[in-house]
């Protein structure tokens, strides 16, 4: 299967942002120390074990979002492991929530398209074995009634993926103000001799 490479190691705070909160499945627990790999039942790839970047996996089948490998580096700071730990936890909730809200979506579908088709006298597949299908303003009435169903939920959802994106970025933010010092100490150290 292919996999797309996607993050350099020191991607931009945007992309890492748009990963962390868009592209989750689940991550599987803790990933190692020492930088190695994160184990997971649920990716179905894995990048070569001497790999530094972030990776990005096919898209998962249940919740349609694409899996985040991230890399641990050997020398993760602290505050570099509640970031990852953060992008990974808000990957994980991201997946749960979709793979269940695809579930519902589809079964409720397939529930709608039968009662309308049963409504009407016809079965789910036609004489030629083709699924029977409804016209656009039907399913427009399935859509409707769906999201109004599930707008609390939806609404919930967003409070929730605020929350996570603004620690995520907060940590970034205190992650790239901790790099900078670094560097400008090791100049410092380095100038002084």
């Amino acid at each position: 299967m292919a996999v797309v490479r996607a993050l350099r190691g020191g991607g931009c705070c945007y992309c890492r942002l748009l990963l962390s909160s868009s592209s989750a499945s689940s991550a599987g627990g803790p990933a190692a120390e020492g930088g190695e790999r994160q184990e997971s039942a649920g990716l179905h790839f894995s990048p070569p074990a001497h790999s530094c970047k972030d990776w990005i996996g096919p898209p998962d089948k249940h919740s349609n979002l694409r899996p985040v490998v991230f890399y641990v580096p050997p020398e993760e700071s602290p505050l570099e492991r509640r970031l990852r730990e953060a992008r990974q936890e808000a990957q994980a909730c991201d997946q749960r929530f979709w793979a269940r809200h695809n579930r519902a979506f589809r079964q409720e579908k397939e529930e709608f398209i039968y009662s309308r088709l049963k409504a009407k006298g016809l079965e789910m597949r036609d004489e030629t074995g083709q699924k029977a299908t409804l016209n656009a303003e039907e399913m427009a009435d399935f859509y409707k009634d769906f999201l109004s169903k599930n707008f609390r939920k939806h609404m919930q959802y967003n409070r929730d993926w605020y929350k996570r994106n603004f620690t995520i970025t907060f940590l970034m933010g205190q992650v790239a103000l901790a790099r900078a010092l670094r560097r400008l100490r090791w100049k410092k150290k380095d100038a002084g001799n």
